[in-house]
């Protein structure tokens, strides 16, 4: 195999990976908890997508008791925090990469 052959087969090989993280990042994927009292939705890609919370899952003996702006602001608080440690991490992730490659950018690692 020829070295122009080898390089057309890698960008078409790069290419199927980003198609298929695009198709990965389209997902929504639903995880439950407690009986559906706690529902989190991730994309494919395992990111943080959205919380819901149900009365139940606040006040389980008396969830009729539960305001929804309560609810509401819970979920917010949370999927902020979500957010926040996803970036967090990515940035740690980021920074022991490159300490690794020397600062040298690999295209996919990050």
């Amino acid at each position: 195999m020829n070295f122009n052959n080898m390089l057309q087969q890698a960008q078409k090989m790069q290419k199927k990976v980003q198609e298929a993280q695009q198709e990965l990042s389209a997902l929504d994927i639903e995880g439950k908890a407690g009986d559906g009292a706690v529902s989190v939705i991730l994309n494919g890609q395992g990111k943080f997508k959205k919380i819901t919370l149900s009365a139940k899952a606040l006040n389980p003996a008396a969830p009729e008791t539960v305001d929804e702006d309560t609810v509401e602001m819970l979920e917010d608080l949370i999927a902020q925090a979500m957010v926040d440690a996803a970036k967090k991490a990515n940035a740690e992730a980021e920074a022991k990469m490159k300490s690794i490659t020397g600062g040298i950018n690999i295209p996919g690692l990050f």
